[in-house]
């Protein structure tokens, strides 16, 4: 097997693209989600392995900016389309794709690599942690019912087309102010301002197309949510489900709103969730937790690239000065001790020859970062290791964040 691993070019991008659906299952995307992701896929950025004419691996990195404990947006590689052909796996493609991936990242000067996994267990030997979870849940709006605090009556809700550009640009605006207070969303780059509503014309899988309502007051967006409805009938009568894709609101009152909005829709008995903050509001909202059917799993996987820049990047939520010792045999620069030392208003991270406080892997560091997974849970499953005592309680709570991290979509 002759193996040629190079920077993907603008003619080389059908043929590659294929390649990726072949790996995912042979079944095409919509014409809109193919050319929005042509129009993103950042060439520079993109790698793939041939085998003659035949493209065998594929993987992409978007140039994000990532929401840090702290608030600042910190640049983040968005590792994506990564694919190996039924044909060549087990050949070392897929390593050969991360290591070349993760040395352009470091030479980019990006602290941070994440990624969403189709198949988690692929990433944990490349130095990703999972540092972010989703919450699912299919509630029974038919048993179900919403808190509303006052002043909803000064909300008003307005349903638009979904893909109008000035409906998309307040609805981005109300995205934006989001993201400033949340670890793990994206900053969103122009162009994926198209992501939510690209197959905004299309009915599918039973469902309506794609539906937007705002939510204003004295004029202003406040909020928005963006739904499909899918009408179902049985001998009793109607039990509709409503398809929640996003909801984002300024304020308490204009979200729960708009979650009383997805509740009360006629010919429904039911709004299924598939991706909301773990720490979602609504959970402390509905008469019934019992019937909202909560799930957790995996979102976004994150990989320290430079650990001294990427511990740097963030702010801590309580005072720490902590000697770490980690390990990282995939990227062997990040080896060693590493002296962090911040607070709420900054930190620096500099290698040290001091003893350690605490050892643990890239992994974990990782998985750590967003303030979303605790040192302490970490160390009871023996993934994190206390030398000094009382240097895991101090790092755990630095580390920590007063909101879940969370990803709102897939990239």
């Amino acid at each position: 097997m002759t193996i040629d691993l190079r920077v993907l070019k603008p003619a080389e991008w059908d043929t590659w693209y294929a390649a990726l659906e072949l790996a995912f299952g042979g079944v095409p995307d919509t014409i809109g989600e193919t050319g929005l992701m042509r129009d993103l896929t950042e060439f520079d950025r993109s790698l793939g392995v041939w085998d003659g004419d035949e493209c065998v691996g594929t993987a992409g990195a978007f140039s994000f900016r990532l929401t840090v404990p702290g608030g600042a947006q910190v640049p983040a590689a968005g590792v994506t389309m990564v694919s190996v052909a039924a044909t060549h796996r087990r050949r070392g493609v897929l390593t050969s794709m991360m290591r070349r991936q993760l040395d352009d990242v470091r030479s980019w000067g990006e602290p941070l690599a994440v990624l969403t996994a189709s198949e988690p267990v692929i990433y944990g030997r490349y130095g990703y942690g999972v540092a972010t979870e989703q919450l699912s849940a299919e509630i029974d709006t038919s048993r179900v019912r919403i808190s509303i605090p006052e002043g909803s009556d000064d909300i008003r809700l307005r349903r638009v087309k979904p893909d109008d550009p000035v409906v998309r640009d307040a609805c981005e605006a109300v995205y934006a102010a989001e993201v400033a207070g949340r670890p793990g969303m994206l900053g969103r780059r122009p162009g994926w301002e198209r992501h939510p509503v690209v197959d905004a014309g299309q009915v599918k899988d039973g469902m309506s197309a794609l539906q937007c309502v705002l939510a204003e007051r004295d004029g202003e967006v406040v909020g928005f949510t963006l739904f499909h409805n899918k009408p179902e009938w049985d001998r009793s009568g109607p039990k509709g489900t409503i398809e929640l894709r996003d909801l984002y609101a300024l304020d308490p009152v204009a979200y729960a709103t708009l979650w009383d909005f997805l509740f009360s829709i006629d010919l429904t008995s039911a709004v299924r969730a598939g991706n909301r903050p773990p720490d979602d509001p609504f959970q402390y909202l509905v008469s019934d937790i019992r019937r909202c059917q909560m799930r957790l799993r995996d979102s976004l996987h994150l990989r320290p690239v430079e650990v001294g820049a990427a511990l740097e990047a963030r702010t801590y939520r309580t005072p720490v000065d902590v000697v770490l010792e980690v390990t990282d045999a995939f990227c062997p620069w990040n080896e060693g001790r590493w002296r962090l030392s911040g607070d709420t208003k900054g930190a620096s991270c500099e290698r040290t020859a001091d003893q350690a406080d605490l050892a643990l892997s890239v992994n974990e560091l990782g998985a750590a970062y967003l303030g979303g997974v605790s040192l302490a849970a970490l160390a009871r499953a023996g993934r994190v290791r206390e030398i000094r005592p009382g240097a895991l309680a101090e790092a755990s709570a630095a580390f920590s964040s007063e909101i879940a991290p969370w990803l709102p979509h897939g990239f």
